[in-house]
């Protein structure tokens, strides 16, 4: 087995455990907590706000403005018009650009 597919398995199978980890300590408590509840549904946005803030900061203008048109659209309305909207920006701006 290549390195390759060998790291793509432990990746899987890490993200498996720890989602399934998580979720069998989760159920085990009747109730839980409104503060907890709320700090579990702010990781989904604080984690994309670390994947997408190294770009929008160190990448050029397009990705900037591309990232920026995303987070407004999904304002407004569903991921997948967000996502198509930023990819969309993104192609015409590096074409526009470079």
């Amino acid at each position: 087995m290549s390195d390759t597919v060998f790291l793509i398995l432990a990746c899987a199978l890490a993200t498996y455990a720890t989602r399934t980890g998580g979720h069998l300590i989760l159920s085990r408590f009747g109730a839980t907590h409104y503060r907890l509840e709320a700090a579990l549904e702010a990781v989904p946005t604080a984690v994309l706000t670390a994947l997408v803030a190294p770009s929008l900061i160190t990448n050029g203008p397009a990705e900037a403005i591309s990232i920026l048109v995303g987070g407004l659209v999904a304002l407004r309305y569903s991921l997948v018009v967000s996502v198509i909207s930023g990819l969309g920006t993104l192609i015409i701006l590096r074409s526009v650009l470079t």
